[in-house]
């Protein structure tokens, strides 16, 4: 695996860490920074957003493919 030339955002659990890095090939004396998102914000949105979400009938696929997209547009723009 080619090393990557910029820094990459990896979204995950406490638990699947180290199996993703190790997925990426990421050697296990590499330093990686990690960000600790505060559940309780995420938490309040993800509740307040999904009725809404359902409301409007969208899936879980939908908005996977819509956050995939913004990513791929985002990263393009690096």
């Amino acid at each position: 695996m080619d090393k990557p030339k910029f820094p990459a955002f990896i979204e995950s659990t406490a638990g699947e860490v180290a199996a993703e890095l190790a997925r990426l090939g990421v050697p296990p004396g590499q330093r990686v920074t990690i960000t600790i998102e505060p559940d309780d914000w995420l938490t309040q949105a993800r509740d307040f957003s999904r009725p809404l979400v359902e409301a409007a009938g969208w899936s879980d696929e939908d908005i996977d493919r819509i956050i995939d997209e913004e990513r791929e547009a985002v990263a393009s723009k690096l």
